[in-house]
């Protein structure tokens, strides 16, 4: 049984992850991880040795605990001798129903939960996605999501191990876009805010570029939305010109972006992990990219998808084969089917209220997230349920999705929207891209020192202030955002503001930021504010600065 962790989690997420699990063998790439195990060895009383496999820096380690892959090999090929039969005895003792792995929830309103997941559900859950979208031993796949994440586990490992695909893995996270287009997979696997990350990246490439392919992509753009359009959206047959439009734009863009992107070969692109903005689906599709978006969860890995042209770019795709989907009475989307976890280790009332069992024995998983079907059994993902919030109008509404259209700016890396029914209006908490933000300012002739100089100029309030206009203008009155600030500093993993995954942990973000959302609903243009960082290394600073407090007018939203 395989427990994954996430390599930048900090000693103390570890060290409750291993304790927890009962884990007594701790695979650890390098010199990096090994400290991590090393600080908190005292902690962790359970585990028998900590494995590397990347010696470098660890020459001088003078510790029996920390023991060498090559060594371990070694003692593998003793007990062969020994026991020339063992393996086979070992692999023929394993049932279905033995657990393969726990996978840990993202823990975004307390400590993970670990998933034990059999070996049955695995395979279930590969062989339901094959059937809609089968793979050969020929498919070459990138490999960049942790192991940590049941989406790698259900559609990388897994699905290699059935099927023989190519699994190549990155050199460095930092080598990722060059291996990508090295390789030209024809799956690619990414979570929604990586394929966010690629729009974001390709927008400010087209900014640097030169006029004439300035001109050819604001030329041919709006023909690959045209044709995605009539394609995926209305289901129409493209007419002639269109698609004489559209070859053009294929040979002068659209195949050298996806060139650029290592995309030329992709048969089949998938983004999970969070809802993906529609607008992020349409450019994709724009540029000959067969993006499909996957619904699921750690506790019953797939539970829906596009298949084939059946693409809606509101909803999350339709159940797979052998998978149910229902409603319950308060907006809860459950979920049933082979790929269903069997419970949370050490935790039978979690596991109770997650599991529902029906009258004629079927499980149901409980998914907590909020959603409905459509008359084509397409469903619509709208937010986590706790996460809808009533407005003081009667209104609901949802902060995934007016987040997921503002990080559609190449300028803004993060954001988190605040409103309640005790709240007269909607405010949102807003980080920007650094990097693509100082690119800008660079162009403009703006000069700036640190991410706090940059983010509180009144030119980018400016500049993120259109994009807010933007979504506000997709939204209801009053779910529109009427009051911003630019955050002196990212939300941070290691301050506990976001999951290893990058989901926001909202309360977290709401205690750390009280002074700034007291500010954002009084009459305050701006707020002081002194902020405590915890850095890579360890070390805590103090962040002193004042925050600006940008409004909008009711008039600015025609909604």
């Amino acid at each position: 049984m395989a427990v994954g962790i996430f390599t930048d989690s900090s000693p103390i997420e570890i060290e409750y992850l291993v304790t927890h699990s009962d884990a007594t063998l701790v695979f650890a790439k390098d010199q990096e991880q090994c400290d991590k195990l090393v600080e908190i060895k005292d902690q962790i009383p359970n585990v028998k040795r900590v494995i590397y496999w990347d010696e470098k820096g660890l020459w001088s380690y003078d510790d029996d605990w920390l023991l060498d892959y090559a060594d371990v090999q070694e003692l593998g090929r003793r007990l062969q001798k020994e026991q020339p039969t063992l393996f086979d005895e070992l692999v023929d003792a394993g049932k279905a129903d033995d657990i393969a792995i726990f996978c840990y929830t993202s823990g975004t309103t307390g400590q993970p939960k670990g998933a034990m997941i059999s070996h049955a559900n695995l395979i279930d859950g590969c062989d339901l996605t094959l059937e809609v979208d089968p793979r050969t031993e020929d498919d070459e796949y990138l490999s960049f999501l942790p192991p940590a994440w049941i989406t790698e586990n259900a559609l990388g490992l897994t699905i290699h191990l059935r099927t023989g695909m190519i699994v190549n893995f990155p050199e460095a996270p930092e080598t990722v876009q060059e291996n990508l287009r090295e390789i030209t997979p024809f799956v690619q696997l990414f979570s929604a805010r990586q394929w966010e990350s690629l729009v974001a990246l390709v927008q400010m490439k087209m900014t640097e570029a030169t006029w004439i392919n300035r001109m050819l992509y604001r030329l041919f753009m709006p023909v690959g939305y045209k044709v995605a359009n009539l394609r995926y959206e209305q289901h129409k047959t493209i007419p002639w010109i269109w698609r004489v439009l559209f070859a053009f734009g294929e040979i002068t863009i659209f195949h050298p972006l996806r060139d650029k992107l290592g995309m030329t070969r992709i048969r089949s692109a998938y983004s999970s992990g969070a809802a993906l903005s529609p607008d992020v689906i349409r450019f994709f599709r724009a540029i000959g990219v067969n993006i499909k978006q996957l619904y699921g969860s750690t506790e019953a890995q797939t539970h829906t998808l596009h298949i084939g042209d059946d693409v809606r770019f509101e909803t999350v795709g339709v159940p797979l084969p052998g998978m149910d989907v229902r409603i319950a009475d308060d907006g809860e989307i459950l979920i049933a089917g082979p790929s269903v976890f069997q419970g949370y280790y050490k935790d039978p009332e979690a596991t109770q209220a997650a599991l529902e069992i029906d009258s004629e024995g079927k499980r149901w998983f409980r998914t907590g997230d909020a959603g409905h079907i459509d008359d084509d059994q397409h469903v619509i993902y709208l937010d986590r349920l706790k996460e809808m919030i009533p407005l003081a109008s009667g209104e609901h509404f949802s902060p995934q999705f007016i987040e997921g259209q503002l990080k559609f700016s190449p300028y803004i890396r993060d954001a988190m929207t605040i409103g309640a029914a005790d709240l007269p209006f909607v405010t949102a908490l807003i980080n920007i891209d650094f990097e693509n933000v100082g690119r800008w300012a660079e162009r403009q002739g703006l000069a700036y020192t640190t991410f706090v100089d940059l983010s509180q100029k009144p030119e980018i309030y400016r500049l993120i202030r259109q994009d807010v206009q933007r979504v506000n203008r997709t939204l209801v009155e009053a779910a529109a955002v009427r009051r911003f600030v630019l955050m002196h500093k990212e939300f941070d993993p290691d301050e506990a503001e976001l999951t290893r995954t990058r989901k926001l942990r909202r309360r977290t973000l709401r205690e750390h930021n009280k002074d700034i959302i007291d500010a954002m609903y009084s009459d305050n243009t701006e707020v002081s504010v002194k902020a405590s960082v915890r850095y890579q290394d360890g070390r805590e600073g103090v962040i002193e600065t004042t925050v600006h407090v940008e409004a909008l007018d009711k008039e600015e939203n025609p909604l």
